[in-house]
């Protein structure tokens, strides 16, 4: 047993492979789509997502020429919010990461899930999304507004001056919140940043929907 345990231990060892478990947490993505936001080749991404097939933690489908993958479950982002929060806690070289940018970008507490939703239930805030538009079309937060961050600049405008706004991303170090929020207060916005992405949103068994306004609570 404790072999087939090293074996999926085998297949987290890599940070591309992370990376690319963290965005499947968005949903089922086709391997050029997942190639493009991690940053490597077609071939590249295709590679670990075979290993991370073989270890269970993601599973594939055919959708005419393309092949799209899922996280095999939830329980996948549990995993990699594990591996996180050691590093975090053990080793100096990720504290120094986390002060040394995200910190310096960030020096607020960031908003918890369940404080986002009492301000969201008493109509306090404007949830903005920052991913890019495929993403948000695969889900995101109830009554959230897409934005995505290399547009948010010259779409201010869409935001209302008289509301706090929450920005979140692909998860607690998606530099787009971080920036985004960054640029919303230098232009006088009440602005925070939700302390985590919308996978593990979705992963707490919150409410999420699709672009096209159908409720998507029933997890695969």
């Amino acid at each position: 047993m404790f072999e087939q345990f090293a074996t999926v231990a085998r297949a987290l060892g890599h940070p591309y492979r992370l990376m690319v478990l963290q965005l499947l947490g968005q949903g089922e993505t086709a391997v050029e789509a997942l190639a493009g936001r991690a940053g490597i080749t077609v071939a590249n991404a295709s590679q670990h997502l075979q290993r991370l097939r073989r270890a269970g933690l993601v599973v594939s489908r055919k959708q005419g020429q393309k092949v799209l993958y899922r996280l095999a479950d939830d329980a996948v982002l549990g995993l990699v919010a594990a591996l996180r929060e050691i590093a975090e806690r053990n080793l100096a070289e990720a504290r120094e990461v986390i002060q040394s940018y995200f910190r310096e970008r960030d020096g607020l507490e960031p908003l918890s899930r369940k404080e986002l939703l009492r301000r969201i239930h008493r109509k306090q805030v404007t949830v903005l999304d920052v991913r890019s538009a495929e993403e948000f079309a695969s889900g995101h937060l109830p009554d959230a507004i897409n934005i995505p961050l290399k547009e948010l600049r010259r779409r201010l405008k869409e935001l209302p001056r008289s509301q706090q706004v929450v920005a979140y991303c692909r998860g607690p170090y998606c530099v787009f919140s971080y920036e985004a929020v960054a640029e919303l207060r230098k232009h006088g916005y009440q602005a925070w940043r939700l302390e985590d992405g919308y996978p593990e949103w979705k992963a707490a068994g919150l409410p999420v929907k699709a672009s096209l306004g159908f409720d998507t609570d029933d997890r695969r």
